[in-house]
Protein backbone atom coordinates (compact mmCIF):
# COMPACT_ATOMS: atom_id res chain seq x y z
CA UNK A 1 0.00 0.00 0.00
CA UNK A 2 1.38 3.40 -1.08
CA UNK A 3 0.49 6.71 -0.47
CA UNK A 4 -0.42 8.56 -4.15
CA UNK A 5 -1.49 12.14 -4.96
CA UNK A 6 -2.49 11.79 -1.22
CA UNK A 7 -4.89 9.24 -1.94
CA UNK A 8 -4.01 5.28 -0.73
CA UNK A 9 -3.16 2.88 -3.83
CA UNK A 10 -2.57 -0.28 -3.90
CA UNK A 11 0.26 -1.22 -6.37
CA UNK A 12 0.12 -4.79 -5.21
CA UNK A 13 -2.62 -5.46 -7.92
CA UNK A 14 0.30 -5.52 -10.30
CA UNK A 15 0.95 -9.11 -8.81
CA UNK A 16 -2.33 -10.93 -8.97
CA UNK A 17 -3.42 -13.40 -11.95
CA UNK A 18 -5.71 -11.33 -13.77
CA UNK A 19 -9.73 -12.87 -13.47
CA UNK A 20 -12.91 -11.82 -15.10
CA UNK A 21 -16.13 -12.38 -14.84
CA UNK A 22 -19.24 -12.26 -16.76
CA UNK A 23 -22.27 -12.81 -15.16
CA UNK A 24 -25.96 -13.82 -15.65
CA UNK A 25 -28.43 -11.83 -13.45
CA UNK A 26 -31.65 -13.14 -12.87
CA UNK A 27 -31.17 -15.73 -10.53
CA UNK A 28 -27.64 -15.79 -10.69
CA UNK A 29 -27.09 -12.75 -8.68
CA UNK A 30 -30.31 -11.78 -7.55
CA UNK A 31 -33.46 -12.99 -7.40
CA UNK A 32 -35.81 -10.77 -9.44
CA UNK A 33 -39.49 -10.61 -8.85
CA UNK A 34 -39.85 -9.26 -12.31
CA UNK A 35 -42.51 -11.92 -14.23
CA UNK A 36 -42.72 -13.04 -17.85
CA UNK A 37 -46.43 -13.91 -19.55
CA UNK A 38 -46.61 -17.01 -20.92
CA UNK A 39 -49.87 -19.08 -21.93
CA UNK A 40 -50.15 -22.47 -20.45
CA UNK A 41 -52.28 -25.21 -21.52
CA UNK A 42 -54.48 -26.41 -18.61
CA UNK A 43 -56.07 -29.85 -18.21
CA UNK A 44 -59.54 -29.12 -19.92
CA UNK A 45 -57.42 -28.21 -23.09
CA UNK A 46 -58.03 -24.50 -22.77
CA UNK A 47 -54.87 -22.15 -22.94
CA UNK A 48 -54.45 -19.73 -20.07
CA UNK A 49 -52.50 -16.85 -19.40
CA UNK A 50 -49.79 -16.96 -16.38
CA UNK A 51 -46.79 -14.88 -15.03
CA UNK A 52 -44.12 -17.27 -14.19
CA UNK A 53 -40.61 -16.16 -12.70
CA UNK A 54 -37.53 -16.02 -14.30
CA UNK A 55 -36.15 -19.30 -13.20
CA UNK A 56 -39.49 -21.07 -13.77
CA UNK A 57 -39.17 -19.96 -17.66
CA UNK A 58 -35.59 -21.62 -17.67
CA UNK A 59 -37.25 -25.06 -17.14
CA UNK A 60 -40.34 -24.48 -19.11
CA UNK A 61 -39.06 -22.14 -22.14
CA UNK A 62 -38.79 -25.58 -23.94
CA UNK A 63 -41.68 -27.32 -23.41
CA UNK A 64 -43.73 -25.78 -26.41
CA UNK A 65 -46.25 -28.81 -25.29
CA UNK A 66 -47.39 -26.80 -22.59
CA UNK A 67 -46.53 -23.53 -22.65
CA UNK A 68 -46.44 -20.59 -25.47
CA UNK A 69 -45.95 -17.01 -26.01
CA UNK A 70 -48.97 -15.02 -25.59
CA UNK A 71 -51.12 -15.25 -29.37
CA UNK A 72 -51.96 -11.41 -28.43
CA UNK A 73 -48.54 -10.15 -28.76
CA UNK A 74 -46.28 -12.78 -28.78
CA UNK A 75 -42.74 -12.32 -27.60
CA UNK A 76 -42.90 -8.44 -27.08
CA UNK A 77 -46.13 -9.05 -24.54
CA UNK A 78 -44.37 -11.55 -22.68
CA UNK A 79 -41.46 -10.06 -21.89
CA UNK A 80 -42.50 -6.55 -21.59
CA UNK A 81 -41.44 -5.78 -18.24
CA UNK A 82 -37.88 -6.55 -19.43
CA UNK A 83 -37.61 -3.64 -21.76
CA UNK A 84 -36.98 0.23 -20.52
CA UNK A 85 -40.33 2.10 -20.69
CA UNK A 86 -39.68 4.99 -23.07
CA UNK A 87 -39.07 8.65 -21.28
CA UNK A 88 -39.06 6.76 -17.91
CA UNK A 89 -37.18 7.98 -15.21
CA UNK A 90 -35.04 6.25 -13.19
CA UNK A 91 -36.93 5.39 -10.18
CA UNK A 92 -39.91 4.58 -13.05
CA UNK A 93 -37.71 1.37 -14.67
CA UNK A 94 -38.71 -1.69 -14.35
CA UNK A 95 -35.38 -2.97 -13.25
CA UNK A 96 -34.00 -0.54 -11.25
CA UNK A 97 -37.18 -1.62 -9.24
CA UNK A 98 -36.97 -4.63 -8.95
CA UNK A 99 -33.34 -4.82 -8.09
CA UNK A 100 -34.12 -2.71 -5.52
CA UNK A 101 -36.99 -5.07 -4.54
CA UNK A 102 -34.75 -7.87 -4.81
CA UNK A 103 -31.98 -6.33 -2.47
CA UNK A 104 -34.33 -5.26 0.13
CA UNK A 105 -35.20 -8.97 0.30
CA UNK A 106 -31.71 -9.94 0.93
CA UNK A 107 -31.32 -7.21 3.34
CA UNK A 108 -34.33 -9.04 5.15
CA UNK A 109 -33.08 -12.09 5.45
CA UNK A 110 -33.82 -14.12 1.86
CA UNK A 111 -30.84 -15.71 0.07
CA UNK A 112 -29.80 -14.05 -2.82
CA UNK A 113 -28.30 -15.53 -5.91
CA UNK A 114 -25.55 -18.50 -6.72
CA UNK A 115 -23.09 -15.79 -7.93
CA UNK A 116 -23.93 -12.55 -5.93
CA UNK A 117 -21.21 -12.83 -3.29
CA UNK A 118 -18.63 -13.22 -6.64
CA UNK A 119 -19.89 -10.13 -8.16
CA UNK A 120 -19.41 -8.24 -4.32
CA UNK A 121 -15.38 -9.74 -4.57
CA UNK A 122 -15.19 -8.30 -8.03
CA UNK A 123 -16.29 -5.03 -7.25
CA UNK A 124 -14.04 -5.20 -3.94
CA UNK A 125 -10.99 -6.50 -5.94
CA UNK A 126 -11.85 -3.36 -8.84
CA UNK A 127 -11.72 -6.42 -11.87
CA UNK A 128 -13.40 -5.75 -14.85
CA UNK A 129 -16.60 -7.63 -15.21
CA UNK A 130 -19.43 -8.13 -17.67
CA UNK A 131 -23.57 -8.61 -17.41
CA UNK A 132 -24.72 -10.69 -19.99
CA UNK A 133 -28.63 -11.17 -19.58
CA UNK A 134 -31.30 -12.17 -21.90
CA UNK A 135 -33.10 -8.87 -20.82
CA UNK A 136 -33.71 -5.46 -23.16
CA UNK A 137 -32.95 -2.89 -20.95
CA UNK A 138 -30.67 -0.03 -22.02
CA UNK A 139 -26.80 -0.80 -20.84
CA UNK A 140 -27.25 2.53 -18.61
CA UNK A 141 -30.00 0.92 -17.21
CA UNK A 142 -27.94 -2.37 -16.25
CA UNK A 143 -24.99 0.11 -15.07
CA UNK A 144 -26.97 2.01 -12.86
CA UNK A 145 -28.40 -1.38 -11.71
CA UNK A 146 -24.75 -1.97 -10.87
CA UNK A 147 -24.23 0.82 -9.16
CA UNK A 148 -27.00 0.10 -7.09
CA UNK A 149 -25.48 -3.03 -5.91
CA UNK A 150 -22.36 -0.98 -5.11
CA UNK A 151 -24.17 1.91 -2.83
CA UNK A 152 -26.44 -0.87 -1.28
CA UNK A 153 -24.19 -4.21 -0.76
CA UNK A 154 -20.95 -3.01 0.07
CA UNK A 155 -19.93 -1.65 3.32
CA UNK A 156 -17.82 1.60 3.52
CA UNK A 157 -14.97 -0.59 3.86
CA UNK A 158 -15.46 -2.28 1.08
CA UNK A 159 -16.12 0.18 -0.81
CA UNK A 160 -12.92 1.91 -0.09
CA UNK A 161 -10.79 -1.21 -0.48
CA UNK A 162 -12.45 -0.74 -4.09
CA UNK A 163 -11.15 2.66 -4.47
CA UNK A 164 -7.44 1.65 -3.54
CA UNK A 165 -7.21 -1.05 -5.74
CA UNK A 166 -8.80 0.49 -8.82
CA UNK A 167 -6.47 3.40 -8.20
CA UNK A 168 -3.62 0.47 -7.69
CA UNK A 169 -5.04 -0.52 -11.25
CA UNK A 170 -4.68 3.27 -12.75
CA UNK A 171 -1.18 3.50 -11.22
CA UNK A 172 0.66 0.13 -12.41
CA UNK A 173 -1.03 0.01 -15.91
CA UNK A 174 -2.49 3.19 -17.35
CA UNK A 175 0.62 5.29 -15.98
CA UNK A 176 -1.83 7.54 -14.33
CA UNK A 177 -0.67 8.96 -10.81
CA UNK A 178 -2.96 12.28 -10.48
CA UNK A 179 -6.48 10.82 -9.29
CA UNK A 180 -10.13 11.99 -9.90
CA UNK A 181 -12.38 12.19 -7.05
CA UNK A 182 -13.73 8.84 -5.78
CA UNK A 183 -16.49 9.13 -8.12
CA UNK A 184 -15.04 9.60 -11.22
CA UNK A 185 -12.37 7.17 -10.30
CA UNK A 186 -15.17 4.61 -10.05
CA UNK A 187 -17.24 6.16 -12.98
CA UNK A 188 -14.44 5.34 -14.96
CA UNK A 189 -14.41 1.83 -13.39
CA UNK A 190 -17.96 0.98 -14.81
CA UNK A 191 -16.89 2.74 -18.00
CA UNK A 192 -14.35 -0.40 -18.58
CA UNK A 193 -17.18 -3.01 -17.86
CA UNK A 194 -19.54 -4.62 -20.01
CA UNK A 195 -23.35 -4.41 -19.79
CA UNK A 196 -25.27 -6.53 -22.75
CA UNK A 197 -28.84 -6.85 -22.81
CA UNK A 198 -29.33 -9.32 -25.82
CA UNK A 199 -32.92 -8.42 -26.55
CA UNK A 200 -32.18 -4.66 -26.18
CA UNK A 201 -32.76 -2.49 -29.81
CA UNK A 202 -29.51 -1.43 -29.88
CA UNK A 203 -27.40 -4.98 -28.77
CA UNK A 204 -29.79 -6.55 -31.50
CA UNK A 205 -28.80 -3.89 -34.25
CA UNK A 206 -24.82 -4.69 -33.65
CA UNK A 207 -25.67 -8.53 -33.67
CA UNK A 208 -27.39 -8.72 -37.07
CA UNK A 209 -24.31 -6.26 -38.40
CA UNK A 210 -22.21 -8.70 -37.65
CA UNK A 211 -20.49 -10.68 -40.34
CA UNK A 212 -20.75 -14.06 -38.54
CA UNK A 213 -23.32 -14.28 -35.89
CA UNK A 214 -25.92 -11.88 -38.31
CA UNK A 215 -26.03 -15.06 -40.40
CA UNK A 216 -26.01 -17.46 -37.84
CA UNK A 217 -28.34 -15.52 -36.06
CA UNK A 218 -30.78 -15.02 -39.28
CA UNK A 219 -30.57 -18.82 -39.73
CA UNK A 220 -31.27 -19.89 -35.90
CA UNK A 221 -34.56 -20.52 -34.37
CA UNK A 222 -36.37 -18.81 -31.84
CA UNK A 223 -35.27 -20.57 -29.11
CA UNK A 224 -31.83 -21.18 -30.51
CA UNK A 225 -31.44 -16.90 -30.47
CA UNK A 226 -30.84 -15.99 -26.64
CA UNK A 227 -28.56 -18.52 -26.77
CA UNK A 228 -26.45 -17.23 -29.75
CA UNK A 229 -26.88 -13.44 -28.78
CA UNK A 230 -24.79 -14.41 -25.22
CA UNK A 231 -22.44 -15.71 -27.24
CA UNK A 232 -21.62 -12.99 -29.08
CA UNK A 233 -22.13 -10.88 -26.07
CA UNK A 234 -19.14 -12.86 -24.39
CA UNK A 235 -16.91 -13.10 -27.57
CA UNK A 236 -17.07 -8.71 -27.32
CA UNK A 237 -15.93 -8.99 -23.59
CA UNK A 238 -13.00 -11.15 -24.44
CA UNK A 239 -12.10 -9.22 -27.29
CA UNK A 240 -12.42 -6.07 -24.79
CA UNK A 241 -10.43 -7.54 -22.28
CA UNK A 242 -7.90 -8.61 -24.80
CA UNK A 243 -7.64 -4.66 -26.23
CA UNK A 244 -7.23 -3.58 -23.26
CA UNK A 245 -4.91 -6.25 -22.01
CA UNK A 246 -2.84 -5.47 -25.37
CA UNK A 247 -3.18 -1.30 -24.62
CA UNK A 248 -1.85 -1.48 -21.22
CA UNK A 249 0.94 -4.24 -21.80
CA UNK A 250 -0.68 -6.52 -19.42
CA UNK A 251 -0.84 -9.63 -22.20
CA UNK A 252 1.92 -11.24 -20.13
CA UNK A 253 0.01 -12.08 -16.85
CA UNK A 254 -2.08 -14.79 -16.50
CA UNK A 255 -5.66 -14.64 -17.66
CA UNK A 256 -8.77 -16.20 -16.76
CA UNK A 257 -12.67 -15.47 -17.75
CA UNK A 258 -15.48 -16.83 -15.62
CA UNK A 259 -18.96 -17.03 -17.06
CA UNK A 260 -22.02 -18.03 -14.57
CA UNK A 261 -25.36 -18.53 -15.64
CA UNK A 262 -28.57 -20.65 -14.08
CA UNK A 263 -29.71 -21.35 -17.67
CA UNK A 264 -28.27 -25.08 -18.36
CA UNK A 265 -28.89 -23.95 -22.19
CA UNK A 266 -27.25 -21.67 -22.19
CA UNK A 267 -24.23 -23.04 -20.55
CA UNK A 268 -24.11 -25.98 -22.46
CA UNK A 269 -24.44 -23.63 -25.61
CA UNK A 270 -22.00 -21.06 -24.20
CA UNK A 271 -18.90 -23.93 -23.30
CA UNK A 272 -19.58 -25.34 -26.87
CA UNK A 273 -18.74 -21.97 -28.31
CA UNK A 274 -15.83 -21.27 -25.97
CA UNK A 275 -14.47 -25.11 -27.07
CA UNK A 276 -14.94 -24.17 -30.80
CA UNK A 277 -13.98 -20.22 -31.08
CA UNK A 278 -12.86 -18.60 -28.27
CA UNK A 279 -10.03 -21.07 -27.14
CA UNK A 280 -8.69 -21.00 -30.71
CA UNK A 281 -8.18 -17.33 -30.83
CA UNK A 282 -7.15 -17.23 -27.03
CA UNK A 283 -4.83 -19.43 -27.12
CA UNK A 284 -3.45 -18.07 -23.30
CA UNK A 285 -6.66 -17.50 -22.08
CA UNK A 286 -8.28 -19.99 -19.41
CA UNK A 287 -12.19 -20.24 -19.45
CA UNK A 288 -14.59 -21.30 -16.71
CA UNK A 289 -18.11 -21.77 -16.42
CA UNK A 290 -20.13 -21.97 -13.70
CA UNK A 291 -23.62 -23.95 -14.20
CA UNK A 292 -26.02 -22.06 -10.95
CA UNK A 293 -29.19 -23.67 -12.29
CA UNK A 294 -29.38 -25.95 -9.37
CA UNK A 295 -30.21 -24.37 -5.87
CA UNK A 296 -28.48 -27.07 -3.89
CA UNK A 297 -24.79 -26.15 -5.06
CA UNK A 298 -24.26 -22.99 -3.11
CA UNK A 299 -21.47 -21.32 -6.17
CA UNK A 300 -22.73 -23.83 -8.82
CA UNK A 301 -21.28 -26.56 -10.78
CA UNK A 302 -17.44 -25.28 -12.18
CA UNK A 303 -16.54 -26.37 -15.34
CA UNK A 304 -13.23 -26.10 -16.82
CA UNK A 305 -13.42 -25.42 -20.35
CA UNK A 306 -10.06 -24.14 -21.90
CA UNK A 307 -7.03 -23.83 -20.08
CA UNK A 308 -5.13 -25.68 -17.47
CA UNK A 309 -3.64 -22.47 -15.32
CA UNK A 310 -4.34 -22.56 -11.59
CA UNK A 311 -5.67 -19.61 -10.44
CA UNK A 312 -6.84 -19.83 -7.04
CA UNK A 313 -9.95 -19.38 -5.87
CA UNK A 314 -11.24 -19.88 -9.60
Amino acid sequence: MEIIDGRKVNTEVAKRDFKYYIFDWDDNILHMPTRIYLEKLSRDGVWRSVAVSTSTYALVRTDTAHYRMPQNGGRAAAFRDFQDAPDACSDDLAFIRDTKSALNRIASGESPGPSFETLRKTLREGRIFAIVTARGHAAETIREAVRLFIDRVLTQEERDEMLTNLRGYRYCFDKVDKFGTDEEELDYFLSMCRYHAVTNPDFHERLVGDSDFGVRFAEASADERPELAKEFAIRDFVEHLFRTLQRTNALGHQVAVGFSDDDAGNVSAVSDYIRSELARRFGGFKFVVYDTSDPSLTNGRKVTVAGQLKLPGF
